[in-house]
C-alpha cells in the first residue's frame, strides 16, 4: 500500500466523519458492475478486499477505494459494423439510408455490441487523515481526482473539502529554488524539471537526468521561463515530482522503508496495515514540510 501520486485536498472544520459514519455513508454509493448496456460503472469497494469493510482504519488514518469498470468499445468498431449493416439496407431498399436511419442503426449496433465488449477495471485509493486534515487521492490526473470527488459528494451529500492554497505559488517557488541551486528545508533538487515561458506559445524546455545546477538552466529562467515541474527528494527518504498545480507525482519511497515493514510483518494483513501506517506517517511529515517551503497555507 504505497501511493504513487498525490492529488492534495484539505478537510474543512465541518468534516466530522468517524470510521463507522463514513462507512455508512459510502454504502449509498456501493460499486455495481456494468449492466449489459452500460459503458462505465463506479462505486466504493473494500480497499483490502474484505467483504463489508468499505473503510480501512488504523492509527486514526482511513483508506477508501473507488472501483471503476469501463466497457472498451472503440467508435471505429461500431462504425465498421454500422457500415456493413447500412450497405445491406441500401441493397435491400435501393437507395442510401438517410441521416436519421444511419444514426438509428449506429445506436442500435452500439447497444448490441456493448454486452460483448471487453471490460477494464481499476481502483483509485483515497487516504483520509482526520488528524492533520488531509485528503489525498492516488491519481496521476486531476480528472481522476474529480471523478472521486464527484462520487464522494454523491455519497456524503456534501463535500467539506477544499483545495490547498499556499502563500507562494508552486511555480514561483520552484523557479526560485532552481535559480538559487538549492531547495529549502529537507528538500534537495534532483535531475528532472520542465521550464515554460509565460508567452502564449508556452515554449518549454525539459531536462531529464540532467544536472540542474547550471548556467544553462539559470539562463532560461533569466529569459523569463518558470518551472512547471521539478523533481525533488525529501530528507533522503521520498523522491517525487512537484507540479505547478501543487500535484505530487512519481512518488518513490526509499526501499529501506519498505524492507523494514516487510521484515517486521510476515502476515499479509499485518503488512498491509504496517505499510499504510508507515506511508501515512511519512507523507504527513512531507506535506507539512512542503507547505512550510511554500510559505505556509494561504487564505
Amino acid at each position: 500500500m504505497w501511493f504513487r501520486n498525490l492529488q492534495i485536498f484539505r478537510l474543512t472544520s465541518e468534516w466530522a466523519y468517524t470510521t463507522d459514519s463514513l462507512s455508512q455513508a459510502l454504502h449509498k454509493g456501493l460499486f455495481h458492475g456494468c449492466g449489459a448496456t452500460d459503458r462505465v460503472a463506479r462505486g466504493w469497494v473494500p480497499p483490502r478486499g474484505e467483504d463489508g469493510e468499505l473503510v480501512f482504519s488504523v492509527a486514526h488514518q482511513q483508506l477508501i477505494a473507488l472501483g471503476v469498470e469501463q466497457k472498451l468499445l472503440p467508435a471505429s468498431v461500431v462504425r465498421q459494423y454500422a457500415l456493413a449493416k447500412l450497405t445491406e439496407i441500401e441493397a435491400a431498399q435501393g437507395y442510401k439510408p438517410g441521416r436519421k436511419q444511419r444514426r438509428d442503426v449506429t445506436d442500435q449496433l452500439e447497444i448490441e455490441l456493448l454486452p460483448r465488449a471487453f471490460v477494464k477495471r481499476g481502483l483509485t485509493y483515497v487516504w483520509i487523515d482526520p488528524v492533520n486534515r488531509w485528503l489525498l487521492v492516488d491519481a496521476s490526473s486531476s480528472t481522476r481526482a474529480d471523478e472521486v470527488m464527484e462520487h464522494l459528494k454523491l455519497s456524503l451529500g456534501e463535500l467539506p473539502i477544499t483545495l490547498v492554497k499556499t502563500q507562494l505559488a508552486a511555480a514561483s517557488a520552484m523557479t526560485q529554488w532552481l535559480a538559487a541551486g538549492h531547495a529549502p528545508g529537507g528538500f534537495s533538487i534532483d535531475r528532472d524539471c520542465e521550464l515554460c515561458a509565460a508567452a502564449e506559445e508556452r515554449a518549454a524546455v525539459r531536462y531529464v537526468r540532467h544536472n540542474l545546477d547550471s548556467d544553462e538552466v539559470r539562463s532560461h529562467i533569466a529569459a523569463g521561463k518558470a518551472a512547471t515541474r521539478l523533481a525533488l527528494t525529501w530528507n533522503d527518504r521520498i523522491s517525487f515530482v512537484l507540479t505547478e498545480q501543487l500535484q505530487v507525482k512519481r512518488v518513490a519511497f526509499l526501499d529501506l522503508l519498505k524492507e523494514d515493514a516487510e521484515r517486521q510483518n510476515e502476515n499479509a494483513d499485518d503488512l498491509f496495515a504496517a505499510n499504510f501506517t508507515l506511508m501515512c506517517g511519512e507523507l504527513a511529515q512531507l506535506l507539512g514540510d512542503l507547505l512550510e517551503a511554500l510559505g505556509g497555507e494561504g487564505e
